[in-house]
Order: structure tokens, then sequence, then C-alpha cells
């Protein structure tokens, strides 16, 4: 009998379906890569922009959930980033708006490892592009356009031309990265507050609408991080 399946249905199913995770020596090997990649300042100078994109998405995305209008991101190359909206300059919008970013990476990685200890290694990549598109809309200068194409063009290609286990290895080492690559921007912060630098950082914003120390700030943003990394971590190798 012929089948009745469209191509649409089946697509959707292999969405909404689950696929074999890796074995679990590839969970530890792509862990260890990702580790090196953060650790090794070389790799961190290129693929810290990865970081970036997920922090300043991260502002982005809150600022529009809580009411703000949201004029645009900017990713730069030496992978600041800045993300400019209008709305009420205090208040709890204003609040989350800016205490997204630093945990943006870290939560996305934790909801990325919780789709794969699930089963659903290919609509986490499906999501990842459809983030990635959407943070597109709203990039605002060259570089950040070409480094968030580049990024999603990674994805589209991984998703469409790799085979179900190249799929696999290179979803557990994205959210991988972003578990350990959402610590180290916080450490990076506490050393440049310490030597006098980043006045206006994400902290000392926060300082300044709530009248509650930087550090005390950081001290979240440390929390978020790591609670992210062991939680994910556990999921991701089946603990």
């Amino acid at each position: 009998m012929q089948s009745t399946t469209t191509p649409a249905a089946d697509l959707w199913d292999r969405v909404v379906g689950t696929q074999a995770a890796p074995d679990f020596w590839l969970v530890v090997a792509t862990a260890l890569a990702a580790l090196a990649v953060v650790l090794w300042r070389p790799a961190w100078r290129l693929t810290r922009n990865a970081v970036t994109i997920a922090h300043e998405g991260g502002h982005g995305l809150i600022a529009l959930v809580t009411g703000r209008r949201l004029d645009g991101i900017r990713l730069h190359s030496d992978t600041s980033g800045l993300t400019v909206s209008r709305g009420k300059p205090t208040g709890l919008g204003m609040i989350l708006t800016a205490l997204a970013g630093y945990t943006a990476p870290s939560v996305l990685g934790l909801g990325g490892a919780w789709l794969l200890a699930a089963g659903h290694i290919t609509a986490l990549l499906w999501v990842a592009t459809a983030l990635l598109l959407a943070t597109l809309v709203m990039i605002r200068n060259a570089y950040g356009m070409l480094t968030v194409v580049v990024t999603g063009g990674l994805f589209v290609a991984v998703s469409w031309l790799a085979d179900s286990a190249v799929q696999a290895v290179f979803a557990y080492a994205v959210v991988w990265f972003l578990l350990l690559g959402g610590v180290r921007p916080v450490f990076e912060l506490q050393s440049k507050r310490r030597h006098g630098g980043a006045p206006d950082s994400d902290a000392d914003q926060l300082a300044r609408l709530t009248h509650a120390p930087a550090p005390l700030w950081l001290f979240l943003f440390h929390a978020v991080a790591l609670c992210s990394l062991i939680g994910g971590g556990g999921w991701l190798l089946g603990r």
C-alpha cells in the first residue's frame, strides 16, 4: 500500500520525535572539547561571540516580554555587545531586562540539556535556529549580522545535511559549550570590576536600579551559571 504521509508530516514527526543519544563516551568527549574551547584563550576569543549572541538575545527577549520596545542589538568584534530598548527607565521590566544577559547562556544551556535528556535532538537544533533567526531580525550592525548568519548557517547545515549521529554530537557539544561558556564571562566581569573596569556593567546597572550592591548581583550570576552547569551536566550525563 502506498504511504499517504506527506513530506510536511514526515518533517513534523522528525522534529517532535525523539532520537537516540550518542554513546556515553561521546557525551564525555563533547564535554571535554567544550571545556577546552572555553579555557583556551585563542579558541575562547572566537567562540565567545556565540555567548555574546545568547547574552544580548536574553536582554532583547526579556525586554519584549516585559513590554519594552526593542530598538536593536549590536555585536562587536571584541565580543562585546549592546542591546537598546525603550520604556520606563526603572521598575521590574528594566531590572529583569538587565538581569537576563549574564544568565541567558546558562539558562539556554539548561533548557537544551533538558531537551537532549528527553531525546529531542532535532527539536533542539530547530529551536536554536529559530532563536538565531529572531535575533538576526534585531541586529543593527554588519559584524553582528555576519556573526549571527554564520552561526545560524552552521545550525541549518547540520540540521539538513548531517546524519543523526553527527547531529547528536553537535547538539551535545553546543549545549555543553553554553553551560560551560556561561560560567567564564561572570568571572571575567568580576575580574574587570576588581581592577576598576566595567563601571556600567549589568551588575552595576542592577545595583543602581535596586540599590542592592553589585557584588550581590555578581553572586546571583555565579549561582545561576554554576547551578545550570551542575543540573544540565547531570541531565546530559544521564544522572
